[in-house]
């Protein structure tokens, strides 16, 4: 399970209609102050077609270009408030979604036997799981895909944060995705991430002969209003689960799984005889 697809499936973005605003604003501004496409362009150290496609709406411009721009036409911060928006629209909209719930959350817990989680994932290994998929993505919907991923990971050690509980299955850390030194790098991450104070991760060992994970991932959301959501996910269709009796099921599944992996000290000392063995 990648867990981007909590509320929402795909790639597909919601940002058109901002892209058309902020692009109409921007040829406000350059018509205002009497300036050429190629001109704004050369000011601010971009293309004329770059200009062009974003007053069009055909492409988000990056912060730093709003930024330039607000200066260089005057506009007082007219432009430059556009910024933050622009900035998280630049994410899948599932991404912004997910991130929404889990900045909601007190306490998450995940369940992965196929993947690792995308809190767990190091930016290598984010971008050659979206490279693998099939059919295949267009590179900007990949870089657009890992920069999502890897921003959300900002709410694993910032103040307030949830709790988390992450289980792993073993093959998910010895699936060498990308170069030895990539693979390298995701487990020292993970070594990390497991260090840190409001995180236990853990480890379910492939020999297990009772496994209460059988089903496939899951993954639990409790709420700062008291709820807990549930989610399920299976080749990109996602589902979640509101339902209290359906969410008393996994909570017990889940409980269970993580009876049955190694403790979080264990998983620790896994991972980094693992490593050395890298």
């Amino acid at each position: 399970m990648d867990d981007d697809g909590l509320l929402d499936d795909g790639l597909e973005d919601d940002s058109g209609a901002l892209m058309r605003a902020v692009g109409r604003q921007v040829k406000l501004w350059r018509e205002d102050a009497g300036m050429t496409q190629a001109e704004l362009g050369t000011a601010l150290g971009y293309s004329e077609e770059m200009i062009s496609a974003v007053e069009r709406g055909r492409r988000l411009p990056k912060p730093n270009l709003l930024e330039r721009a607000d200066e260089v036409l005057g506009a007082g911060g007219k432009i430059k408030a556009m910024v933050k928006e622009v900035a998280e629209a630049r994410y899948p909209r599932k991404v912004r979604s997910l991130a929404r719930v889990e900045g909601e959350a007190v306490e998450i817990n995940a369940y992965e036997n196929h993947n690792l989680h995308g809190l767990l994932q190091t930016e290598t290994h984010a971008r050659a799981l979206f490279r693998m998929r099939r059919p295949f993505l267009g590179d900007e919907v990949v870089e657009r895909g890992v920069a999502g991923r890897i921003a959300r990971q900002s709410i694993l050690g910032q103040p307030g944060a949830p709790v988390f509980g992450f289980v792993q299955e073993e093959v998910t850390l010895r699936r060498p995705l990308g170069e030895r030194e990539a693979h390298r790098e995701q487990l020292k991450r993970l070594l990390e991430i497991g260090e840190l104070r409001n995180v236990e991760l853990q480890v379910m060992p492939t020999n297990r002969t009772d496994h209460a994970g059988m089903g496939g991932p899951l993954q639990l959301l409790k709420l700062r209003n008291g709820r807990t959501l549930g989610h399920v996910e299976v080749h990109g269709y996602a589902r979640s689960i509101p339902d209290a009796r359906e969410v008393q099921r996994l909570e017990i599944q889940y409980g269970i799984i993580r009876a049955q992996a190694l403790t979080p000290r264990e998983s620790l000392e896994f991972i980094e005889k693992l490593l050395g063995e890298t």
